[in-house]
């Protein structure tokens, strides 16, 4: 059975090639699988209307199937072709078995230029060829090392790091260390795993992931789910990805990256589980959904995509602009495999030619991380805000720069922000879209303020 719901990522490749619909694991928006739960709502005024970050549209570019040196397209084809042997019949021994470190200099470099923002992930065990924080077979100990402090200089300042669990194909016993013997779609992580687990256990197999990144030096919030992982058990993935992360890297707003939606679905991030808001602890964990298909080099850098794709040379068509008009967070979503495109670098031209239409057609976005963006819809969505007497009151369980506010009518005078007892004056800027921190901008539709939101209570004064 095929419906128009959530998609694992490769069959949603898959299935744009052939024109048909998404898989049967859509039946959640059918609701005949439980959703996650969203947890506790504040009041919020309705004077008060927050908005995107500075009055802008974020963006962010999410990569998939990255990690140290391995090319994973080139070691995970024949092991899924051994379970499914009707497929996955791409010729792998003819791929490069190495994504160079040069290359990740030249893409981070390149990104650095252009403000560009995103998920980076790091396959801990990729494809079973060897750990990234011990010992990649086939490369020596130095190129390992240097390779991990590439991406914490180069890649960490700009891109979350993600797990893509932990080794993208065939599932570890995390007693053992060892991949299970069995050789069934069952034991492979993109595919049946997952189905019936329970929180605890996806936890447990998150956490093995979480530290073999841990023990390598790289920070993480959030986490990736490979394939069709987790796509049946919805509510489970994220209670074990907000205990997980808290548990290992003791993150205060877990996120991942599930799913993508390419049709008229929102693809604002979904805030759940949140939860003891006024306490010491506050707890929730954000779903982060990209808005496009990989159509720059496919996954195993064999499938030429197209810039039209996302946005097209006029500006006007492509996806890209649908989500923008909307106001919506713009995440584009790639495959690292595709983007080298085995050395010729055909994806990364592509990608190339889309961050240079979006530059000439807009100044009203705003790249951020995907942490930053889950941060930012937490404190959207969870933090409790009180209107009286020319007086917005926050209560907010987690702390945002460049919080964006408009209250509506205009301001009797400067607005002032009182934080712990504190009053600091706002500067005025003639335009909209010079808001930053500690700047308003006053129009016909309200005043908007952006300021950083500290936790706790604080209040924006406008008499």
């Amino acid at each position: 059975m095929f419906t128009t719901g959530p998609t694992s990522r490769r069959d949603f490749l898959k299935q744009t090639a052939t024109g048909t619909a998404a898989l049967a694991a859509g039946l959640l928006d059918g609701g005949l699988l439980p959703a996650q739960e969203p947890g506790v709502r504040p009041l919020q005024a309705a004077e008060v209307a927050v908005c995107n970050p500075r009055g802008r549209v974020p963006m962010s570019m999410i990569i998939d199937d990255s990690t140290c040196l391995v090319n994973l397209a080139h070691f995970a084809i024949p092991q899924f072709h051994e379970v499914f042997p009707d497929r996955y019949k791409q010729p792998w021994r003819r791929l490069p078995r190495e994504i160079p470190d040069r290359f990740v200099r030249k893409f981070g470099e390149w990104c650095h230029e252009h403000g560009i923002k995103g998920k980076y992930s790091i396959v801990p065990y990729p494809a079973c060829v060897g750990w990234i924080d011990r010992q990649l077979p086939g490369w020596s100990k130095r190129e390992l090392e240097e390779s991990l402090d590439l991406v914490r200089t180069r890649m960490v300042p700009d891109w979350d790091i993600h797990p893509e669990m932990v080794s993208h194909t065939w599932v570890i016993n995390t007693k053992t260390g060892q991949p299970y013997p069995e050789r069934t779609s069952d034991f492979m992580e993109n595919w049946g795993w997952s189905v019936g687990k329970s929180a605890d256990q996806l936890a447990d197999y998150l956490r093995y992931a979480l530290r073999i990144l841990q023990r390598a030096g790289l920070p993480c919030e959030g986490i990736t789910t490979p394939g069709g992982f987790g796509d049946r058990v919805r509510p489970a993935l994220a209670q074990a990805t907000l205990e997980a992360c808290r548990d290992v890297y003791g993150a205060e707003i877990p996120h991942y990256f599930r799913d993508l939606f390419t049709d008229d679905r929102s693809v604002a991030p979904r805030v759940y589980y949140a939860s003891d808001l006024d306490g010491p602890d506050p707890k929730c964990c954000v779903s982060i959904v990209g808005c496009t298909g990989d159509w720059f080099g496919g996954w195993d850098g064999l499938t030429l995509g197209s810039a039209d794709r996302c946005i097209t040379a006029d500006h006007q068509g492509g996806r890209l602009p649908e989500v923008i008009r909307r106001a919506e967070p713009a995440i584009l979503v790639c495959h690292w495999p595709g983007i080298y495109f085995n050395g010729l670098e055909y994806g990364f031209q592509i990608f190339k030619t889309v961050i240079d239409r979006l530059e000439v057609a807009y100044d009203n976005l705003i790249w951020m991380k995907l942490s930053e963006i889950a941060r930012y819809w937490a404190a959207r969505e969870l933090t409790r805000i009180e209107w009286s007497g020319g007086k917005a009151t926050f209560h907010a369980p987690f702390a945002c720069p460049r919080f964006t506010v408009r209250v509506a009518g205009p301001a009797q005078g400067p607005p002032r922000l009182e934080t712990q007892g504190k009053v600091t004056q706002l500067a005025h800027v003639p335009q909209a879209l010079q808001l930053d921190s500690g700047t308003w901008h006053r129009a016909k539709q309200g005043t908007t303020i952006c300021f950083d939101l500290p936790r706790g209570t604080s209040k924006l004064i406008l008499q």
